[in-house]
């Protein structure tokens, strides 16, 4: 009996500090379902889709109970500068679950969409909100964690413009590539002429990548498929933006296993899937090559991902207070 009641506040301690930054696996999940069926590998993907299922339901109950046990925590994850950025992580989820389900059920894509977007549009407006509110945020508190909201409003149109929703497409797509705008100088401004980002931060760099990518994918969708001038310029920045985080890259393995190194996996997974619709709709080989390449590196990520985060939670090293 002794022994129940040592553990049980263990166990509510780390429901405490399950994080909201956690979602971003699922969206890296999904992004790699989606870059390997635009490699051709249907099965696969719909089993990577399938884990995607059972870690977004697994992550959901878990944040569900810390908001019914701790609402106190999920308060102060909305009021700490980075973590409130990862909140729009749920909602591009469900965004990226309209892309998935999109071909398969297109009526159950078009409710998950349609919340999803809704979402996404609350989180955007409460966020920036609180960005321009009365309270200060320090130079040294902002992190590439910021576009998130924007990669959010910009994955919108993927699934959006083909079920139907083409003027509330063109909404999320304006207000994404406006706040990727503003926040790229503003982090480009702390990157240059503040102190280096912290460690647990220093993945979340390769979330530059992310607008762009995505924005490419959205204006496809949004112009009928043709690669025109802006869809050329999207692109080569997010190749722009892949070959300045790789350089960084060797600092990464040399830093200590946390949630955070989830980012790596949706910016790579998102250029991935760039390059093979840049390929084909170029007939360029080299384009389709590094679709190619990108693949085994965004599959390599997922593979070191889940072994080290499953390494984790049998040591109990995550969900601790920071």
């Amino acid at each position: 009996m002794a022994e129940t009641t040592s553990e049980t506040p263990i166990a509510n301690n780390r429901l405490e500090h399950f994080p909201v930054a956690f979602f971003s696996a699922v969206m890296g999940l999904l992004g790699t379902s989606l870059a390997v069926e635009a490699a051709g590998f249907s099965t696969v993907s719909h089993l990577i889709a399938g884990l995607a299922a059972l870690v977004f339901a697994a992550q959901a109950v878990l944040y569900a109970a810390k908001a019914v046990k701790h609402p106190g925590a999920v308060s102060a994850e909305w009021n700490h500068p980075i973590k409130l950025a990862f909140f729009p992580a749920i909602s591009i989820s469900l965004l990226l679950w309209a892309v998935v389900l999109r071909g398969v059920s297109p009526g159950l894509a078009t409710s998950i969409w349609l919340f999803g977007a809704l979402l996404q549009g609350i989180l955007t407006l409460a966020i920036v909100t609180s960005w321009i509110s009365h309270r200060g945020f320090g130079v040294g508190q902002m992190s590439p964690a910021w576009f998130i909201p924007a990669v959010g409003n910009v994955v919108a149109p993927i699934a959006g413009v083909s079920l139907g929703f083409v003027d509330a497409s063109w909404y999320f797509f304006s207000i994404g590539v406006l706040f990727w705008i503003v926040l790229q100088t503003l982090v480009f401004n702390r990157l240059v002429f503040h102190d280096p980002l912290p460690g647990k931060l220093r993945p979340t760099l390769t979330i530059m990548i992310a607008p762009p990518a995505v924005a490419f994918l959205a204006w496809l969708q949004l112009n009928g498929g043709v690669l025109d001038a802006p869809g050329r310029v999207l692109y080569n920045l997010g190749m722009f933006f892949t070959a300045l985080v790789l350089l960084q890259t060797p600092g990464l393995f040399r830093l200590p296993f946390a949630l955070s190194f989830w980012a790596l996996s949706f910016p790579i997974a998102a250029i991935t899937i760039a390059s093979f619709r840049y390929a084909a709709l170029s007939g360029s080989p080299v384009f389709a090559a590094l679709g190619w390449g990108l693949l085994v590196l965004l599959v390599a990520i997922i593979a070191g991902l889940l072994w080290r985060t499953a390494l984790a939670v049998l040591r109990k090293e995550i969900c601790q207070p920071e």
